[in-house]
């Protein structure tokens, strides 16, 4: 079986954990007997190319063959023009010639560029809908001259739904589209960005199958998307324990170490772990705290730390990554989680990998599956609070979170997980 995979981003350039539960798919499913075409915006040429054929969109010039002329492409990905035509005033004759206009203006652009390939970043920056876009039309490409060495086409996450169903549209092969994040987990149902959700909700509608990371997401991909859940099917994600090795590290400081890792932003509740932090010093000084990552709240929880007095046992490391993670959970003795909304988590399994003891929220997909994590509501400081406190004064209780942390982990493997993926391409494969 051979499937034609899109994903953003690939190990060892990634920019959350998108990308490395690509990568532990990918490993996973050749364990099983399952070659995957990888197509990704932007390659840089040092990714893993011996569990994948990775396609470098940049490389790859939009084309039609055969029979098939510029109208007859634009009209299997029509959908490629991302942005709104709500035009206020219009009447409907108004509205239908602003459509129509816009129609030939796409032909035009597209006639243009014909046979010219268009050099993504890969990134998540101004100009990401443009590429979401563009990665629509390659991704099309691809398909119609790859038509012949695939069964199934697998696509991640809002940002490459968009080319999964042109890939569908233009070889007639199933889609099945991967959830590891919905709008309504990186903002309130009031702030959601509407043009992600139509495209998500386009990409689950058009979907044979819609794998889900947790309960939890599948729960929002049935009552906020209207997806029927008949086909929506669960796949938790897991660990890579390959070419783990334990590492040694020497600590600068006696104190304990307590670290929150991954993006500052609201979805990640960095403001609560900041808020548990300065209840443990009040308890216990001989401790300090470390938000690991970047994002759109760090600059808010500097002037949080610096408001509660807590400067001197708080530090901000930055992005990490590869080496980087696994030295900070070396020098770790608890791992806290507190997301808002989380619709797994792979960080906790990581810790927990490296006998890290964690703490994580009720919210979380990763909740569902981890016995042996202290679990609160991510809300609950003191609560929180309090089970920081106990990890770092018991140490039989650290010890026995320690152990049983790690073998329960041990058991959650991507060859499992994409066991489970292969099932769902064979139930939608003719």
């Amino acid at each position: 079986m051979r499937v034609l995979m899109f994903g953003w981003e690939f190990p060892p350039h990634i920019a959350g954990g998108l990308g490395t539960a690509c990568y532990g798919i990918v490993k996973g499913l050749v364990k099983n007997e399952v070659e995957t075409i990888f197509v990704m915006p932007s390659a840089s040429g040092d990714e893993d190319r011996q569990v994948a054929d990775i396609v470098n969109a940049s490389d790859v010039p939009v084309q039609v063959t055969g029979s098939m002329t510029v109208d007859d492409f634009l009209d299997k990905v029509q959908f490629v023009h991302i942005g709104t035509n709500m035009v206020p005033y219009l009447d409907p004759e108004e509205f239908h010639n602003l459509v129509e206009a816009d129609r030939h203006r796409q032909v035009k652009d597209f006639s243009v560029n014909y046979g010219s390939t268009y050099k993504f970043s890969g990134k998540y920056g101004s100009n990401l809908m443009e590429e979401v876009a563009r990665y629509a039309m390659v991704g099309g490409t691809i398909a119609m001259n790859r038509k012949g060495q695939f069964d199934v086409i697998h696509a991640h996450d809002w940002l490459t739904y968009m080319a999964g169903i042109a890939a569908k549209r233009l070889s007639g092969k199933p889609l099945v589209v991967h959830v590891h994040a919905t709008s309504f987990d990186r903002s309130s149902d009031q702030n959601i960005d509407t043009r992600v959700y139509e495209i998500e909700k386009k990409g689950m509608e058009a979907a044979d199958r819609v794998i889900t990371v947790s309960d939890l997401t599948r729960n929002i991909v049935i009552t906020k998307y209207g997806i029927n859940p008949d086909k929506v099917v669960t796949v938790h994600n897991a660990v890579d324990f390959s070419g783990r090795s334990e590492m040694k590290v020497e600590r600068g400081v006696q104190d304990k170490v307590v670290t929150f890792l991954g993006r500052i932003t609201f979805q990640k509740g960095p403001e609560y772990f900041i808020e548990a932090a300065a209840k443990v010093l009040k308890r216990c000084p001989g401790v300090r705290f470390v938000m690991a990552g970047s994002g759109d709240m760090m600059n808010r929880s500097i002037r949080q730390v610096a408001r509660l007095g807590i400067s001197d046992r708080f530090h901000f490391t930055g992005f990490l990554r590869g080496a980087e993670v696994q030295k900070m959970f070396a020098l770790s003795d608890v791992y806290v989680m507190p997301s808002v909304s989380e619709p797994f988590g792979i960080s906790p399994l990581e810790a927990m990998r490296s006998g890290v003891p964690s703490v994580i929220s009720h919210q979380s997909g990763a909740a569902e599956v981890l016995k042996y994590a202290f679990k609160v509501d991510f809300w609950d400081v003191d609560a929180m609070a309090d089970q920081i406190y106990a990890l770092l004064k018991y140490p039989a209780l650290a010890d026995f979170a320690s152990k049983y942390g790690y073998d329960e982990v041990n058991t959650l493997k991507w060859n499992n997980a994409a066991a489970k993926i292969k099932k769902v391409y064979e139930s939608v494969i003719k």
